[in-house]
This record gives C-alpha cells, sequence and structure tokens, in this order.
C-alpha cells in the first residue's frame, strides 16, 4: 500500500473505531469517525458492555493461539496507551484466578489440558492450596480447586471508552453522531443521501457491517453489583460445564458478574434463567455477595465470524477489522497496530507508536 493517508474516515465508534481514531488523529490524520448512536456516551457499542479482563491464557478455551499472542501484545500496549488519554483509566496486572468446585474438577482439567496443549512452559497455571488461596483472596471461599494466572490483567471498560473519545476529540477527531454508513468502499463512505470522499476509510461497525461482511451477534449479558466491604482483588473465573461466569471487581465497590454467551440477536433485558444462574455460581465462591446490591444489568451482542476469531481485511484505501467476539478489549490495541502497519501515514510507523507513549 502506497497511498499517503492524510484524511481518514471511520465508520464506527466503538472500542476500535476510538482507538483508531485517537491513534491516528495522533499521527497528524484528519479523522472524521462515523456512527449511529446519538452521542459518544451512549452504550450501544459492545466495547461497553464487557468486564474488561485481559486474559490471554484462560481464553483459549475458546480461541486459539493467535487471540493468545494478540492478547500478550495487547497486554503490553495497553499501559502505553492509557499513559498518552487525558482522563485516568483502572488498569491492573495482577494476574487472575481460576476456580472450580470439587464437581466441576473435570472441566477444570479440560481447560488445563488446552493450556498444556496450546502453549506448552508458557502459560502454566499455578496451583493454589486453600490457605495460599485464602493468603491472596480472604473473601473467596468454597472453591475446592484453585490456580493463579500470573501474566493476565484488566482493565475499566467504560473509563476506557469515555477517555479515548475525550483524547481523540482533544487531537481534532470529527465525530459526526447519528449519521449511520449506509454503504462504504474503498476511499468513499455514505450516510443517507450525503456520499464523502477519504484517502483511507476503516469499517469497524460490528454487528452493522452486514451485508458486507458475514458477521452474527451472540448475545452476552453482565450485571453489576455494589458491594461495601468485599475486598476482591483480582479477576475470578469459575470453571463450569455450562456457564463461563467471571467476578471482576471495579473501583467504588463495585464487581461485575458475567457473562452468559448466547446464540440470539435478541437485545431484551437479561432473563431470570441468566441472572438467577450468574448470581448463584458467584455467590458458591464469593459468599459476602449475598448482602451485595444490583446495580444494573446489560446486554450487547457481541460480533463474530463463523470462527468465532478476528479478521483485517484491506485493500487499497479500505480495511475491515471485524469478528472479536468475545475477546474485544483482550485484542483491540494488537489489532489496530496490525492494522497500521502497511498504511503510508504521514508520520513514520515509529512516531504512530511515539504517540502511544
Amino acid at each position: 500500500m502506497t497511498t499517503a493517508v492524510h484524511r481518514v474516515a471511520i465508520a464506527g465508534a466503538g472500542l476500535l473505531g476510538r482507538l483508531l481514531a485517537w491513534q491516528l488523529a495522533g499521527a497528524g490524520c484528519e479523522v472524521s469517525v462515523f456512527d449511529p448512536a446519538p452521542g459518544p456516551g451512549e452504550r450501544g457499542a459492545a466495547g461497553w458492555t464487557a468486564a474488561g479482563m485481559l486474559s490471554p491464557w484462560a481464553e483459549l478455551e475458546c480461541a486459539d493461539l493467535q487471540v493468545a499472542r494478540l492478547g500478550q501484545r495487547s497486554l503490553d500496549l495497553w499501559p502505553q496507551l492509557l499513559a498518552g488519554l487525558p482522563s485516568p483509566v483502572d488498569f491492573q496486572r495482577r494476574g487472575s484466578l481460576l476456580l472450580a468446585h470439587a464437581a466441576d474438577l473435570g472441566a477444570a482439567r479440560r481447560l488445563l489440558g488446552v493450556l498444556a496443549s496450546k502453549v506448552p512452559g508458557e502459560a502454566t497455571p499455578q496451583s493454589l492450596t486453600p490457605a495460599a488461596l485464602r493468603q491472596l483472596e480472604p473473601c473467596l471461599h468454597g472453591a475446592a480447586h484453585a490456580w493463579l494466572l500470573e501474566p493476565e490483567g484488566q482493565i475499566h471498560p467504560v473509563q476506557a471508552m469515555q477517555a479515548l473519545a475525550e483524547g481523540a476529540t482533544l487531537r481534532g477527531v470529527r465525530w459526526h453522531w447519528q449519521r449511520p454508513v449506509q454503504t462504504l468502499s474503498p476511499r468513499r463512505l455514505r450516510c443517507g443521501d450525503a456520499e464523502f470522499g477519504f484517502d483511507w476509510v476503516f469499517d469497524v461497525r460490528g454487528v452493522g457491517a452486514r451485508p458486507e461482511m458475514p458477521v452474527r451477534g451472540v448475545r452476552g449479558e453482565i450485571v453489576w453489583l455494589h458491594a461495601p466491604g468485599v475486598a476482591l482483588g483480582r479477576p475470578v473465573r469459575l470453571l463450569h460445564p455450562r456457564w463461563r461466569v467471571y467476578l471482576v471487581p471495579r473501583p467504588g465497590d463495585v464487581i461485575v458478574v458475567g457473562a452468559t454467551e448466547i446464540e440470539s440477536e435478541d437485545r431484551s433485558p437479561v432473563s431470570v434463567r441468566s441472572l438467577l444462574g450468574l448470581l448463584s455460581a458467584a455467590h458458591s465462591v464469593l459468599p459476602e455477595l449475598a448482602e451485595a446490591r444490583l446495580v444494573h444489568t446489560e446486554v450487547n451482542l457481541r460480533p463474530a465470524l463463523a470462527d468465532n476469531l478476528p479478521r483485517i481485511e484491506s485493500c487499497e484505501g479500505l480495511t475491515r477489522i471485524n469478528g472479536l467476539f468475545r475477546h474485544g478489549w483482550l485484542i483491540a490495541p494488537a489489532l489496530v497496530e496490525q492494522a497500521l502497519q502497511d498504511l503510508a501515514l504521514p508520520l513514520r510507523r515509529a512516531d504512530v507508536m511515539e504517540t502511544m507513549r
């Protein structure tokens, strides 16, 4: 690709759209972002509805080594990126915990076997005795088995989405809210009766990219709990044969519990079945949640391709990024880095990365 990129259009103001806008504007590009949402705080994009677990190894249960490598790279990129934003974003890298009840040891062993086969010697979960688990997380009780994955971490998605929009605005990004993109092509983008020309177009609309990309929506649900006095220091994943249940602490005594994974594009509120299942599983390892208060629930659609793996498609004047599925916050920075590698930006590639420090 040899075209010099100065004027850029981004279709979609979710996580990928905001990362691209912030980084490209920092590289000196004129950036315009088009999105159907009424404003930057509207929680329509899938990136808002996430717990923010950065778990490349634990996600190997439902991903491949490519996702794990992208997650590893993103774990290194996130601190550099966040350091340049105008408002703070909670980011921690204290590891994550895998827990299993005695009856579910078989499910846990299957995941441990996947890790051992896909990344032998790289992601070895550290087995914890009950005493060692109590020392790490005194509030956790009830799980017969526990493992620590030291390299993993977490991010606050809501804070990050807000900070990315704020930072991109300060860098001169032009936001076109309530402007859904009907069609796009290399260097062209149409909204309603208006058509616009650019040096490059990025399509990061998730499920909104249909029919150009064969993407489907996979329903996910999470629950926010206010739990004063419940001191949970790191993300917890309960290895369960039916549910992928996780608990993620956030500032302000909040614990996020999720997430279901339902092959449906229904956006209606959380079902009683899901709510009872998630909260019962969470309470089984964190009994102090019995006195927590339910702040709110969220539902959204994760964009997924047939293989549930991410994809970058690029030709002269157009790049499409989609299929992040349940891995958006885990892999987005590395995907953006990869998508920009071949572009002839007005600044050198090293200068683009320097804007992230």
